[in-house]
């Protein structure tokens, strides 16, 4: 076995640890919004944790990319994982003497939160560490996949132990998941040389270096930027879908239908990882953000769960493929010395999309979009012929609203000839 054979194992190995790790989060994660949804009704409080669970890593994104160039990034990824099980353990004691608070499981998500912001700078820079250029495209598809497992096999599997147990049980898996993750990741360290470098200049010089190495190619600056238009169409629907279906049916069904949706992301990721995409990844970019917008607006479009569930399946499918062309175009335009800032910033940048999704979207559907088209609302009698009316109708009109702008965001994105360019100027060295 040549040393690139070697080296995807240990990818495979890391990964591994990943899925599992995805699968475990996904339980807290639908555990959690099932459970604030029982007790008060509210998307918009729903949204409120989901922000505190994705703000401290976006805001801590940067400097965590930093970190990951300056030292061991396995060492990093340890430490971010086991220490983010703190948040967890807070919220399962609290939950041990009773009913959590809303305020009790903000708190516990954004300490797991701030902690889990060394994972992601330091877990990219890792893969390329490990493989080289022709193996990108298959390792994100398989990054991805690790990815869907929290909406493929979390839901049903949440569903189920919800049956027969609570939320604690869900957060006890999910700790547990942590010691499969950190001895996945030291057992990779074993066989890399370490990533610890003399600390001769200040973060904020590194972070300049990192903000230079993003902006020295147009495309690649572009290609963060528009990414927060995408993670806000994005977020709407992640945050909403929920509620939506929760407004006409159980958690069962909607553990099943998220599942559901979710093997369109497996499908295609399964593609991916099995195939060599050479060039078109800015084609591809633009065709699959499109495709997506459209399932999503459709996704929105009726109260009818098979309909909803083959919409979002086809919406999850296109995902995989936008992701890869980005992570490609990116990851081969960056100098590897500089990938964990300029990941951070990227992080940073593209993910500020999610944030005002999440913090405005719930509020938008509780006090905005569901007065709408209620059977009195004032576009009951326009809108509501389409899309019909009731409790959960504004919350479809939307996400609706959200695919038609991630549509109109492909289409500026086709024409950007700074992205397509990027397919030519590849910087990335083995």
């Amino acid at each position: 076995m040549d040393e690139t054979e070697k080296s995807f194992h240990k990818f495979l190995l890391l990964w591994a640890g990943n899925f599992v790790s995805s699968v475990g989060s996904g339980l807290t994660s639908f555990g959690l919004g099932v459970y604030i949804f029982k007790q008060t009704g509210r998307a918009s409080l729903m949204a409120l944790v989901t922000l505190l669970a994705f703000l401290p890593s976006l805001l801590l994104s940067v400097p965590a990319g930093v970190l990951a160039d300056r030292y061991d990034r396995r060492i990093l990824m340890v430490l971010g994982d086991s220490l983010s099980a703190l948040g967890l353990l807070y919220i399962l004691l609290c939950l041990m003497q009773g009913e959590a608070q809303i305020w009790q499981i903000c708190v516990g998500v954004t300490v797991s939160s701030v902690f889990a912001s060394l994972l992601e700078p330091a877990y990219k820079s890792t893969i390329t560490d490990l493989l080289t250029a022709e193996q990108f495209s298959k390792a994100s598809g398989l990054v991805q996949l690790a990815g869907s497992a929290k909406y493929l096999l979390s839901p049903v599997l949440a569903g189920f132990l919800l049956g027969i147990a609570d939320i604690r049980l869900l957060l006890i898996i999910d700790i547990c998941t942590f010691f499969v993750t950190v001895s996945t990741t030291l057992v990779v360290r074993k066989g890399l040389t370490g990533r610890s470098v003399p600390v001769s200049s200040s973060m904020a010089s590194e972070l300049r270096e990192g903000f230079r190495g993003l902006t020295e190619k147009k495309g690649v600056f572009l290609l963060a930027a528009m990414g927060s238009a995408i993670t806000f169409c994005l977020g709407v629907v992640q945050t909403l879908a929920s509620p939506m279906v929760l407004s006409f049916s159980n958690s069962t069904v909607l553990g099943t239908m998220m599942t559901v949706v979710a093997l369109g992301m497996l499908v295609s990721s399964f593609i991916l990882g099995s195939i060599t995409i050479k060039k078109g990844y800015s084609r591809l970019l633009a065709s699959s953000l499109f495709g997506a917008g459209v399932f999503m607006a459709l996704f929105g479009l009726r109260e009818d769960i098979i309909f909803i569930s083959v919409s979002g399946f086809l919406f999850f499918a296109m995902l995989p493929f936008a992701n890869t062309s980005i992570d490609y175009l990116i990851r081969t335009n960056v100098g590897n010395q500089i990938q964990g800032r300029v990941w951070g910033i990227i992080g940073l940048i593209s993910q500020l999309g999610y944030v005002a999704a999440y913090a405005v979207s719930g509020i938008l559907a509780d006090y905005v979009f569901t007065p709408l088209l209620l059977p009195e609302g004032v576009l009951a009698g326009s809108v509501g012929k389409i899309l019909g009316t009731g409790d959960g109708r504004g919350i479809g009109f939307l996400i609706v609203l959200a695919g038609l702008l991630l549509c109109a965001t492909a289409v500026m994105l086709s024409g950007m000839k700074s992205i397509r360019g990027l397919e030519k100027r590849g910087v990335y060295e083995p």
